[in-house]
Parts: structure tokens; sequence; C-alpha cells
């Protein structure tokens, strides 16, 4: 009984010392983001991004016209989203984004940026997508995105 006692008290040691060193530091990993954004930046001088108070780099392409959305607002928007690499990993066409909807944090803060018949480019870091997690096989945990919207309409 004893012998089994220690066996098992030595697995939960190893386990849970096993679970510590995988522990998630968001800061680490925004740096790491800040460092893949920079150099995308540098590899396309095409883009003049620029970096807003959340975090979310943005370009608007084609301003647009009217005014910008509010926080409460739903846009109906065209995308294509992209890795750092420029592998596509979704796109869409006629998607209404609910602003206080279940959007990336990026898009939230990011779609502010644009109007109606407007083109943005927004590059997120990881922290204001999906984060250290996966949504599917196509977006690594940890993925800064780059997202191509057209904003057809403004609500």
């Amino acid at each position: 009984m004893k012998k089994h006692f220690l066996l098992l008290s030595l697995f939960l040691a190893v386990f849970a010392s096993c679970k510590k060193d995988s522990k998630f530091d968001a800061n680490a990993q925004a740096a790491k983001d800040e460092t893949a954004i920079q150099a995308y930046l540098a590899a396309n001088p095409s883009i003049d991004a620029t970096k807003d108070a959340s975090g979310v780099y943005y370009q608007v392409i084609t301003e647009g016209t009217g005014a910008n959305p509010t926080a409460t607002s739903t846009v109906t928007v065209n995308y294509v989203g992209k890795l750092l690499d420029g592998t596509q990993f979704d796109a869409g066409t006629g998607l209404a984004a609910n602003l206080q909807g279940g959007i990336i944090k990026g898009w939230k803060t990011g779609l502010l940026h644009g109007k109606v018949n407007g083109r943005l480019l927004l590059i997120i870091p990881s922290g204001l997508a999906y984060g250290n997690t996966s949504p599917s096989a196509k977006v690594p945990a940890n993925s800064v995105l780059v997202f191509t919207i057209d904003i057809l309409s403004i609500q």
C-alpha cells in the first residue's frame, strides 16, 4: 500500500511540475507578437499601418464615406483573413459583425477605423485574436492575424 501511495505521489508531483512549466506568459507573447509584426511591416514597406491604443495595427486603404461605426454598431463586411506568412485561413462575404457580439477583440476595435465603402487592413496581435488557443487547424495558437476588410454597411 505504501508503495502505491509513493508511486501516486511521485506521479502527481511530476505532473504538477510539468503543468507549471507550461504556464502561459501573456506579456512574453505580446512581445513576440510585436517583434513579428514589426518584421512583417519591414518586409512589406507598402503597408503604412498605425498602432491604435488597443494594440491593433490598422491601415485605411480606402477611406469610405459617412461616419465611423461605434462600439454598438453592426457592420456588414467582406473579408479575407491570413497569417503573417500569407496563408489564408478564412474569407467571407456579407458577414454581419455586431461589435458587441462574438467577434475577436481586434475586430471590435479595428473596425472602428472604417467607413461604408471603405477598406481596412488590420494586423491583430494574438492577444486580441484567439490568444493561446487554436480555433481551427488552420490557425495555430498565438497567431498574429492579418485581415483585409471591406465595409459594406454600418447599422
